[in-house]
């Protein structure tokens, strides 16, 4: 296993998974990630949110069509990498996107739902 290129993400699903079925019988998924950190700005605390592009493939693509959606929690381990493209300007454009190696998740509106209902049977 690589060392070198490691990333874990754990934020919340922001895109519907797009998935794609090839002829070779690999499904890929792609979704954005979004992950919050708080930094202090003039003495006030300020949340800086970034968007993270990530890729699945093969069962991992299962789970995101099957489990995922927007605001899910995920945490997602995988490796960075960095594409370039041309758009139809002419202008070079830079991406990086993560290649999942690992899916987990936690749908927020079930962890409520299930605190309702513990609460319900303790009363």
């Amino acid at each position: 296993m690589n060392l070198r290129n490691r990333v874990q993400l754990i934020g919340n699903v922001g895109s519907e998974p797009l998935i794609k079925e090839f002829n070779s019988g690999k499904k890929m998924a792609r979704f954005s990630v979004a992950t919050d950190d708080v930094k202090k700005v003039n003495g006030e605390f300020v949340k800086n949110t970034q968007w993270h592009n990530v890729t699945a493939w093969n069962k991992y693509a299962d789970i995101a069509q099957e489990s995922i959606s927007v605001g899910t929690e995920v945490v997602i381990q995988g490796r960075v990498i960095n594409n370039e493209y041309r758009d139809k300007q002419g202008n070079l454009r830079k991406v990086s996107e993560i290649i999942a190696e690992s899916l987990m998740y936690r749908n927020i509106s079930q962890r409520i739902n299930e605190r309702s209902s513990d609460e319900q049977q303790r009363a």
